[in-house]
């Protein structure tokens, strides 16, 4: 008999651990968590997430609340008047729900309270939801799409909902708009770059490797450095022209960088791009002389589409300098990279190959969230540079 109350308190115990085990929210896709529950249980696991539509976020700090620029991204909070990205979840929208949910298409969605369900992972480098399947006002039954499963990023032009402003412009408006589209983009610290490129340029048949751009080797990705035999970070618009450096911006932008060998790159200098010279040590099927380069045929158009971008994203008007294409060669520090017919020659003659393309979606999905229009759309380039 004395041992009955003992008996009694230790069911009594174990039966509150089951409640208060009951009553702690998880991150399940049937029971709504808070945006703050969300933050913190950024694992993967699958979850609804409830909160108030608070803007679009354009970088990893920053989240815009007008003049949306796409339909790729919403952000969520617990708070309608929300401005602390610290407090908000980012959430991908995926191609299957933009129209629905996309700020831009959608912009009186500010400020609804939604149910969002994916996994609770990273997105623009911040607390969020990926590959949702499903979108709801709060509350209602979810809008749900079937998952695709994939081994890796597709490889074709997006939808026309990414291009839709530049859709039909040519010249001047084409450059403009195009500008307008890719200069909303997540910049990454130098730092940063080593990790993406391992990434953007993996070699297809051994993902352990890069391919060198110009050397066209296969790599190990460990090798990255400084000394002889090593790979760095080589801008192929070089960036003393416009006197950048390494600073966040041009600096860093993946959509111009890539793997190469140390002693090539180095060879290369911030020479502009040209036809003929002596073959060049280490880099076969390349060519230089004393102020330009001539980089292998399976890659001449790769080139040229990123100085197109380079020459578009970048034209002074957010802080950064303005980079033109002009026909010359030898044009030192200034701002202006060469030689713009041989590139427009090289353009047609190379087009995007699934190496190239793959990347483009790589350096969009994973990194900095903006697209080489030219990889997309090749023929723009002799629209704008006729």
């Amino acid at each position: 008999m004395r041992k009955f109350p003992w008996r009694v308190t230790g069911l009594l115990a174990a039966t509150l651990t089951v409640i208060a085990t009951l009553l702690v929210p998880t991150a399940t896709a049937a029971t709504p968590i808070t945006v703050a529950q969300a933050i913190g249980q950024q694992n993967g696991a699958s979850a609804t997430v409830r909160g108030y539509v608070v803007g679009q976020p354009t970088a990893t700090t920053t989240v815009v609340r007008s003049n949306f620029p796409s339909d790729y991204a919403l952000a969520l909070a617990d708070a309608p008047g929300q401005t602390d990205t610290a407090q908000m979840v980012y959430v991908q929208i995926t191609s299957a729900f933009r129209a629905a949910w996309g700020l831009r298409t959608n912009p009186g969605l500010l400020g609804t309270r939604i149910d969002v369900t994916g996994p609770l992972s990273a997105y623009f480098a911040h607390p969020g939801l990926t590959s949702p399947t499903a979108f709801a006002p709060a509350g209602t039954t979810p809008t749900t799409t079937v998952p695709t499963t994939t081994t890796a990023p597709t490889t074709g032009a997006p939808g026309d909902d990414y291009y839709r402003d530049a859709v039909g412009k040519t010249g001047p408006a084409l450059k403009t708009s195009l500008n307008q589209i890719i200069r909303t983009n997540t910049k990454l610290s130098y730092d940063q770059v080593w990790n993406a490129l391992k990434a953007t340029d993996e070699d297809p048949a051994n993902s352990a490797n890069v391919i060198l751009l110009y050397s066209g080797r296969s790599q190990s990705k460990s090798t990255n450095g400084g000394n002889g035999n090593d790979w760095n970070r080589e801008h192929v618009w070089a960036k003393s022209h416009g006197d950048f450096g390494t600073a966040t911006g041009p600096g860093t932008d993946l959509h111009h960088l890539r793997p190469e060998d140390v002693s090539v790159n180095a060879d290369r200098g911030n020479k502009d791009f040209d036809l003929g010279g002596s073959p060049a040590t280490e880099a076969p099927g390349n060519f230089t002389d004393s102020d330009s380069w001539e980089p292998r045929n399976a890659v001449k158009g790769d080139v040229a589409r990123m100085l197109f971008y380079m020459a578009v994203r970048y034209e002074g008007g957010d802080g950064y300098v303005n980079l033109e294409l002009n026909n010359n060669v030898g044009n030192g520090s200034a701002p202006y990279m060469g030689r713009l017919s041989v590139l427009l020659q090289w353009n047609a003659q190379d087009p995007p190959d699934t190496f190239e393309k793959r990347r483009n979606q790589v350096i969009f999905d994973s990194f900095q969230h903006n697209r080489n229009p030219f990889i997309d759309h090749p023929e723009w380039a002799a629209s704008i540079w006729n």
